[in-house]
């Protein structure tokens, strides 16, 4: 988003995500991302999901 000047509130009009759940997947608390939310993502952002996306291990 930054290198796209873009702010969360563009972002979620031109996906179609309310600001609220854009704002979970933002900060890494959705337990889940459909993958056509995540491609209407990628499509405005112009990037593949890889940029979005980083694995992290669940509990101890």
């Amino acid at each position: 988003m930054a290198k796209r000047k873009m702010s969360l509130n563009e972002l979620s009009e031109k996906v179609g995500l309310t600001l609220a759940n854009l704002s979970i997947l933002k900060t890494g608390k959705a337990k889940a991302v459909r993958f056509s939310t995540l491609e209407a993502i990628c499509k405005v952002l112009e990037c593949q999901p890889g940029d979005l996306l980083e694995f992290r291990e669940n509990g101890p």
